[in-house]
Protein backbone atom coordinates (compact mmCIF):
# COMPACT_ATOMS: atom_id res chain seq x y z
CA UNK A 1 0.00 0.00 0.00
CA UNK A 2 1.18 3.63 -0.78
CA UNK A 3 1.77 5.36 1.83
CA UNK A 4 -0.30 8.56 0.78
CA UNK A 5 -3.16 5.85 0.82
CA UNK A 6 -2.44 5.06 4.49
CA UNK A 7 -5.54 6.32 6.98
CA UNK A 8 -3.95 9.39 8.96
CA UNK A 9 -3.71 9.50 13.15
CA UNK A 10 -4.33 13.14 12.92
CA UNK A 11 -0.85 14.24 13.51
CA UNK A 12 1.05 16.49 10.92
CA UNK A 13 3.17 15.23 9.01
CA UNK A 14 6.81 16.35 9.37
CA UNK A 15 8.64 17.83 6.98
CA UNK A 16 10.66 15.79 4.64
CA UNK A 17 14.01 16.72 5.91
CA UNK A 18 12.86 15.58 8.95
CA UNK A 19 11.39 12.62 8.11
CA UNK A 20 14.33 11.92 6.61
CA UNK A 21 16.89 12.31 9.12
CA UNK A 22 14.20 10.42 11.22
CA UNK A 23 14.44 7.43 9.37
CA UNK A 24 18.19 7.55 9.03
CA UNK A 25 18.40 7.73 13.02
CA UNK A 26 19.60 11.45 13.48
CA UNK A 27 17.78 14.12 15.78
CA UNK A 28 18.00 17.65 14.32
CA UNK A 29 20.04 20.07 16.63
CA UNK A 30 18.14 22.93 18.22
CA UNK A 31 19.66 25.66 18.73
CA UNK A 32 19.88 26.96 22.58
CA UNK A 33 19.06 30.26 23.24
CA UNK A 34 20.73 32.44 25.71
CA UNK A 35 19.55 32.69 29.29
CA UNK A 36 18.61 36.22 30.49
CA UNK A 37 20.26 37.20 33.87
CA UNK A 38 17.95 38.69 36.19
CA UNK A 39 18.85 42.38 37.21
CA UNK A 40 20.45 42.97 40.62
CA UNK A 41 19.47 46.32 43.03
CA UNK A 42 22.02 48.34 43.50
CA UNK A 43 24.03 47.49 46.84
CA UNK A 44 23.72 49.64 49.54
CA UNK A 45 20.87 52.03 48.29
CA UNK A 46 18.05 50.33 50.77
CA UNK A 47 20.69 50.90 53.56
CA UNK A 48 20.73 54.56 52.25
CA UNK A 49 17.02 54.59 51.94
CA UNK A 50 16.45 53.89 55.48
CA UNK A 51 19.10 55.69 57.31
CA UNK A 52 17.85 58.50 55.87
CA UNK A 53 14.58 57.86 56.95
CA UNK A 54 16.04 57.18 60.88
CA UNK A 55 17.82 60.75 60.74
CA UNK A 56 14.38 62.60 59.13
CA UNK A 57 12.58 60.75 62.28
CA UNK A 58 14.56 61.72 64.81
CA UNK A 59 14.92 65.02 63.51
CA UNK A 60 11.46 65.32 63.15
CA UNK A 61 10.91 63.80 66.80
CA UNK A 62 12.87 66.31 68.25
CA UNK A 63 11.26 69.39 66.55
CA UNK A 64 7.98 68.34 67.88
CA UNK A 65 9.06 67.55 71.36
CA UNK A 66 10.81 71.26 71.32
CA UNK A 67 7.46 72.54 70.08
CA UNK A 68 5.60 70.71 72.58
CA UNK A 69 7.72 71.44 75.46
CA UNK A 70 7.56 74.98 74.69
CA UNK A 71 3.69 75.09 74.77
CA UNK A 72 3.71 73.94 78.21
CA UNK A 73 3.70 75.97 81.30
CA UNK A 74 7.02 75.80 83.48
CA UNK A 75 6.79 73.20 86.35
CA UNK A 76 7.30 74.82 90.05
CA UNK A 77 10.25 74.00 91.82
CA UNK A 78 9.68 72.98 94.94
CA UNK A 79 9.82 74.87 98.22
CA UNK A 80 13.14 74.95 99.74
CA UNK A 81 11.97 75.34 103.09
CA UNK A 82 10.19 71.91 104.50
CA UNK A 83 9.22 72.32 107.55
CA UNK A 84 9.22 67.94 107.50
CA UNK A 85 12.27 67.31 107.20
CA UNK A 86 13.39 69.34 110.52
CA UNK A 87 14.80 67.13 113.38
CA UNK A 88 13.26 66.52 116.19
CA UNK A 89 9.88 66.70 115.03
CA UNK A 90 9.02 68.70 118.45
CA UNK A 91 10.97 70.56 120.78
CA UNK A 92 12.04 68.84 124.22
CA UNK A 93 10.39 69.83 127.01
CA UNK A 94 12.80 72.91 128.60
CA UNK A 95 12.89 70.49 131.65
CA UNK A 96 14.49 67.70 129.38
CA UNK A 97 16.63 70.11 127.02
CA UNK A 98 20.49 69.38 127.65
CA UNK A 99 22.44 72.49 129.42
CA UNK A 100 24.75 74.34 127.25
CA UNK A 101 28.39 73.70 127.31
CA UNK A 102 30.43 75.93 129.77
CA UNK A 103 32.89 78.06 127.89
CA UNK A 104 35.80 76.52 129.50
CA UNK A 105 34.45 73.27 127.86
CA UNK A 106 33.15 74.97 124.64
CA UNK A 107 35.99 74.24 122.42
CA UNK A 108 34.30 76.91 119.84
CA UNK A 109 33.26 79.63 122.47
CA UNK A 110 36.87 79.83 123.17
CA UNK A 111 38.54 80.03 119.82
CA UNK A 112 36.07 82.74 118.72
CA UNK A 113 36.58 84.91 120.93
CA UNK A 114 40.44 86.69 120.87
CA UNK A 115 42.58 84.28 119.38
CA UNK A 116 45.35 85.71 120.38
CA UNK A 117 44.80 85.15 124.34
CA UNK A 118 44.82 81.17 123.69
CA UNK A 119 48.80 81.44 122.45
CA UNK A 120 51.35 79.52 124.92
CA UNK A 121 52.43 82.08 127.80
CA UNK A 122 55.93 83.05 126.92
CA UNK A 123 58.33 80.54 128.19
CA UNK A 124 60.79 81.92 130.67
CA UNK A 125 63.85 83.28 130.19
CA UNK A 126 62.44 84.47 126.78
CA UNK A 127 61.93 87.67 125.32
CA UNK A 128 59.55 88.83 122.73
CA UNK A 129 61.04 89.42 119.49
CA UNK A 130 60.59 92.50 117.31
CA UNK A 131 60.78 90.88 114.45
CA UNK A 132 56.99 89.33 113.98
CA UNK A 133 55.73 92.52 115.72
CA UNK A 134 57.00 94.65 112.80
CA UNK A 135 55.20 92.83 110.15
CA UNK A 136 51.66 92.79 113.20
CA UNK A 137 52.22 95.05 115.88
CA UNK A 138 48.91 93.70 117.44
CA UNK A 139 49.70 90.15 117.32
CA UNK A 140 47.29 89.51 114.10
CA UNK A 141 48.68 87.99 110.84
CA UNK A 142 47.48 88.87 107.48
CA UNK A 143 47.42 86.15 104.99
CA UNK A 144 50.02 87.32 102.84
CA UNK A 145 52.08 87.59 106.17
CA UNK A 146 51.79 84.09 106.99
CA UNK A 147 52.51 82.50 103.59
CA UNK A 148 55.53 84.27 103.74
CA UNK A 149 56.95 81.46 105.82
CA UNK A 150 56.63 78.94 102.63
CA UNK A 151 59.08 78.18 100.09
CA UNK A 152 56.31 78.86 97.67
CA UNK A 153 54.78 81.87 98.92
CA UNK A 154 52.05 82.55 96.17
CA UNK A 155 50.43 79.01 95.95
CA UNK A 156 50.33 78.86 100.03
CA UNK A 157 48.45 82.36 99.54
CA UNK A 158 45.65 81.12 97.18
CA UNK A 159 45.40 77.46 98.87
CA UNK A 160 44.58 79.18 102.40
CA UNK A 161 42.14 81.19 100.78
CA UNK A 162 41.00 78.15 98.81
CA UNK A 163 40.45 76.01 102.44
CA UNK A 164 38.91 78.69 104.07
CA UNK A 165 41.19 80.57 106.46
CA UNK A 166 39.42 82.83 109.14
CA UNK A 167 42.39 84.70 111.15
CA UNK A 168 46.05 84.09 112.11
CA UNK A 169 47.50 84.77 115.92
CA UNK A 170 50.69 84.63 116.02
CA UNK A 171 53.51 85.63 118.53
CA UNK A 172 57.65 85.50 118.35
CA UNK A 173 60.16 85.27 120.55
CA UNK A 174 63.61 84.71 120.98
CA UNK A 175 66.59 83.80 123.74
CA UNK A 176 70.06 84.81 123.92
CA UNK A 177 71.57 85.51 120.20
CA UNK A 178 70.48 83.25 117.99
CA UNK A 179 67.86 81.07 119.59
CA UNK A 180 64.34 82.34 118.37
CA UNK A 181 60.74 80.70 118.00
CA UNK A 182 57.80 81.03 116.04
CA UNK A 183 53.86 80.31 117.30
CA UNK A 184 50.95 80.51 114.72
CA UNK A 185 47.24 79.75 115.61
CA UNK A 186 46.15 79.48 111.89
CA UNK A 187 42.27 79.51 112.18
CA UNK A 188 40.01 78.19 109.57
CA UNK A 189 35.96 77.76 109.13
CA UNK A 190 36.02 74.39 110.04
CA UNK A 191 37.97 71.95 112.05
CA UNK A 192 37.94 69.82 108.91
CA UNK A 193 39.58 72.41 107.29
CA UNK A 194 42.27 73.02 109.81
CA UNK A 195 42.88 69.24 110.21
CA UNK A 196 43.61 68.96 106.70
CA UNK A 197 45.53 71.84 106.15
CA UNK A 198 47.86 70.37 108.91
CA UNK A 199 48.12 67.29 107.12
CA UNK A 200 49.27 68.84 104.00
CA UNK A 201 51.98 70.56 106.29
CA UNK A 202 52.95 67.05 108.35
CA UNK A 203 53.19 65.00 104.78
CA UNK A 204 56.30 67.08 103.22
CA UNK A 205 58.39 66.36 106.45
CA UNK A 206 59.19 63.08 105.67
CA UNK A 207 60.59 64.43 102.46
CA UNK A 208 64.32 65.63 101.08
CA UNK A 209 64.07 68.84 103.89
CA UNK A 210 63.45 66.53 106.82
CA UNK A 211 65.83 63.63 105.29
CA UNK A 212 63.11 60.73 106.18
CA UNK A 213 62.11 61.99 109.41
CA UNK A 214 58.84 61.07 110.28
CA UNK A 215 58.71 62.66 113.74
CA UNK A 216 57.01 62.29 117.16
CA UNK A 217 53.81 61.88 118.10
CA UNK A 218 52.54 64.81 120.56
CA UNK A 219 50.95 63.32 123.57
CA UNK A 220 47.20 63.91 123.77
CA UNK A 221 47.52 64.98 120.15
CA UNK A 222 45.66 62.24 117.70
CA UNK A 223 47.88 63.40 114.54
CA UNK A 224 50.24 65.76 115.93
CA UNK A 225 53.78 65.25 115.58
CA UNK A 226 57.05 67.65 116.15
CA UNK A 227 60.38 67.18 114.36
CA UNK A 228 64.01 67.65 114.46
CA UNK A 229 65.84 69.15 111.10
CA UNK A 230 68.94 68.18 110.03
CA UNK A 231 71.50 71.18 110.51
CA UNK A 232 71.69 73.76 107.50
CA UNK A 233 75.56 74.36 106.85
CA UNK A 234 76.89 77.02 104.03
CA UNK A 235 80.51 78.14 104.47
CA UNK A 236 80.92 81.51 106.26
CA UNK A 237 77.73 80.71 108.08
CA UNK A 238 76.92 79.39 111.54
CA UNK A 239 74.89 75.96 111.28
CA UNK A 240 71.39 76.41 111.34
CA UNK A 241 69.02 74.16 113.32
CA UNK A 242 65.20 73.87 113.18
CA UNK A 243 62.34 72.33 115.07
CA UNK A 244 58.86 72.09 114.23
CA UNK A 245 55.58 70.79 115.84
CA UNK A 246 52.05 70.76 113.28
CA UNK A 247 48.88 69.62 115.00
CA UNK A 248 45.68 70.68 115.25
CA UNK A 249 42.66 71.51 117.53
CA UNK A 250 39.03 71.70 116.86
CA UNK A 251 38.93 74.73 114.13
CA UNK A 252 42.94 75.96 115.04
CA UNK A 253 45.87 74.50 113.29
CA UNK A 254 48.92 74.78 115.38
CA UNK A 255 52.64 75.94 113.71
CA UNK A 256 55.38 76.27 115.69
CA UNK A 257 58.85 77.00 114.94
CA UNK A 258 62.12 77.10 116.87
CA UNK A 259 64.99 78.03 115.49
CA UNK A 260 68.92 77.65 116.79
CA UNK A 261 72.49 77.82 115.77
CA UNK A 262 72.98 74.62 117.98
CA UNK A 263 71.51 71.59 118.23
CA UNK A 264 67.68 71.54 119.65
CA UNK A 265 66.63 68.95 122.31
CA UNK A 266 63.67 67.31 121.86
CA UNK A 267 62.48 68.43 125.31
CA UNK A 268 62.22 72.20 124.03
CA UNK A 269 60.14 71.78 121.12
CA UNK A 270 58.05 68.70 122.89
CA UNK A 271 57.24 71.25 125.76
CA UNK A 272 56.60 73.87 123.95
CA UNK A 273 53.85 71.98 121.95
CA UNK A 274 52.13 70.27 124.60
CA UNK A 275 51.72 73.40 126.87
CA UNK A 276 50.14 74.81 123.43
CA UNK A 277 47.90 71.86 123.23
CA UNK A 278 46.74 72.27 126.77
CA UNK A 279 45.63 75.83 126.00
CA UNK A 280 43.36 74.88 123.42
Amino acid sequence: MHPKDSISDGQPEPPAEAAELADAGEHPETAAEPAVAPKRRPRGRTTLIIAAAVVLGIAGGIATGYAVQADRAPTPLAALSQPGLAYPAKALPADKAPDPLPASQDRRVRTDGDLRKLIVPRPKGWQEDKGLTALSPDGWLGVENYAMNFENEDYMYGDLLDQGLRRVAGASWKKGEYRAADVYLVQFSSGAAAAAHAEDQRSYMPGKRAAGNEGTAIKGSAEGRYYLFPAERKAGYLPFYQARAIFSRGDVMVDIHVYDSAPISKKDIRTLAERQLERL
